[in-house]
């Protein structure tokens, strides 16, 4: 009776760590929004399941015809983040990538769902990585008020793309075609290009200066493009900015021709 007693109380045990396993992050705090993961489940399933699989690890049916691939919530690596690189993002992070969508990929904007309706994807989401029960994301980045563009920052942030090496990866001009460009994969072995500086106001993770100073802050989790937080000081990243701005006109003039 004693050993049936201990294997009832081990199978007890079993359950309530697996209950437990799937319980945690159920919930998503987007300002006054509070998101719930057993409501977000049924949208997932509706909307997202097809490209990020049912297990949320980027293999739903349609991964296999997606490049860029989507992404793999089990491991909880994000591009778009407004916190340091290795960081866990932000709920309003993910809330605002599924808002606005990834430009030049398959994720697309989902604003028309209500914004509960995205606090809710987003909680559960949560669900598919343990990292959102056992870790906090770090405080965002600080970001400076950007200074006036002027012929001198442009100047700067020329220097800086080329002695960073930006061009290694996005070429000369910006547009994604440097000597490292064909070679590059993401942290799941997938073979990436480099972004399209020249391709027009929208970026990855956003369309503003704000946006692009965030990016080399942060760099972009599981792809090759670094944080430049530590490398930079901030009146360099802003530079930077405004050189990048540059190159859209250089290259629209360049193509008019």
């Amino acid at each position: 009776m004693r050993l049936v007693g201990d294997k009832t109380n081990i199978a007890m045990m079993l359950i309530i760590l697996l209950s437990g396993l799937t319980s945690y992050a159920q919930e998503s705090h987007i300002g006054n929004l509070v998101g719930n993961a057993k409501h977000g489940k049924a949208l997932y399933q509706r909307y997202c399941i097809f490209c990020h699989g049912p297990e949320g690890d980027g293999n739903g049916q349609s991964a296999p015809y997606l490049d860029p691939k989507p992404r793999d919530f089990t491991k909880a690596t994000f591009k778009c983040r407004s916190t340091p690189s290795g960081s866990l993002p932000l709920d309003s992070d993910l809330y605002d990538t599924i808002t606005r969508g990834v430009h030049a990929s398959g994720m697309p904007s989902w604003r028309p769902l209500l914004r509960q309706e995205r606090a809710d994807l987003v909680a559960y989401i949560k669900t598919f990585s343990p990292r959102f029960h056992e870790e906090k994301p770090d405080p965002p980045i600080q970001m400076p008020p950007e200074p006036s563009t002027s012929p001198e920052s442009v100047k700067r942030g020329g220097q800086i793309f080329q002695s960073m090496n930006c061009a290694l990866c996005h070429g000369k001009e910006g547009r994604g075609n440097g000597p490292s460009a064909a070679a590059l994969t993401d942290s799941r072995g997938y073979p990436i290009r480099p972004f399209d500086l020249t391709s027009g106001t929208r970026l990855k993770c956003g369309d503003s200066d704000e946006g692009i100073f965030r990016d080399l802050s942060t760099g972009l989790d599981g792809t090759p493009m670094p944080s430049f937080a530590s490398a930079l000081k901030p009146d360099q990243i802003w530079d930077l900015v405004h050189y990048i701005a540059t190159l859209r006109a250089a290259a629209k003039l360049a193509d008019s021709r």
